[in-house]
């Protein structure tokens, strides 16, 4: 089974960029969608054989997430639940025969972190969603987590500590998913590769550089450790400042 989460900063613009040619070239059975920065009926993506599933903010333009699945989910559901959580179209779920599929858009703490402690209560209720969930099934979840764990994480950690996305709060919000058994998939892989990253500024040439960060994760209940067969950052796909990243598993 493949499974894909690409954050595509904003879908209509990807589409001119040759998202369905990448979507169809990649062929997973579960695709999933971050800052798709859509409304409804904005969009219309023929894609045969895919049920779609979207999750819109309520300000336009802006954040958003979408599921596509060869196989049609037992159920679905969007948000966590919590009003203050639920208005920008953040996350959905999807339940599967095996597992449930979240994907998530992590809010950014932006400049000056004036959303950072925002962010932390997102962390504190999301954990908790992914931990309320697993008593039932595993959980598989992906997107955009907004956060370079580990100083390999990123190509210049001493510059950025403390900005955005590599502050101590956030990443130590990181260590205690995986604290609480969630597998970090393409570091179990691949827990010494450096330069791996799914997202590059728009500046400073930095992606043909490679100055980038690996914030886009595909994290796993550690109840399907066995069934994990390869995770991938498909670098050389274009069309957003993000790459797709892959989870294989044999289900």
């Amino acid at each position: 089974m493949k499974l894909v989460s690409w954050n595509v900063n904003g879908i209509r613009a990807c589409i001119t960029k040759g998202f369905e040619e990448s979507f169809a070239k990649l062929d997973a059975d579960i695709f999933c969608l971050q800052e798709t920065k859509c409304q409804e009926n904005q969009v219309k993506l023929e894609l045969p054989g895919y049920h779609q599933y979207w999750n819109y903010a309520n300000r336009k333009g802006y954040s958003g997430t979408a599921v596509f699945t060869k196989k049609e989910p037992l159920s679905v559901t969007y948000g966590l639940g919590i009003e203050e959580h639920d208005k920008e179209g953040r996350v959905i779920n999807a339940e599967m025969e095996d597992f449930y599929l979240v994907t998530v858009y992590t809010p950014n703490s932006q400049s000056e972190l004036r959303r950072l402690e925002y962010r932390m209560e997102w962390e504190r209720d999301f954990l908790a969603y992914l931990l309320k969930l697993q008593e039932k099934k595993p959980v598989i979840c992906c997107g955009d987590m907004n956060v370079a764990h580990q100083e390999i994480d990123l190509k210049n950690p001493k510059t950025n500590r403390m900005n955005a996305g590599f502050t101590d709060e956030e990443r130590a919000c990181f260590t205690k998913v995986l604290e609480a058994g969630f597998i970090d998939t393409f570091r179990y892989f691949y827990p010494d590769l450096e330069g791996a990253y799914s997202w590059w500024s728009y500046r400073f040439k930095a992606r043909e550089k490679n100055a980038g960060w690996r914030i886009d994760y595909f994290i796993t209940s550690p109840s399907l450790k066995e069934k994990l067969e390869d995770a991938k950052i498909h670098s050389d796909i274009m069309g957003s400042d993000h790459c797709p990243v892959e989870l294989d598993l044999k289900f």
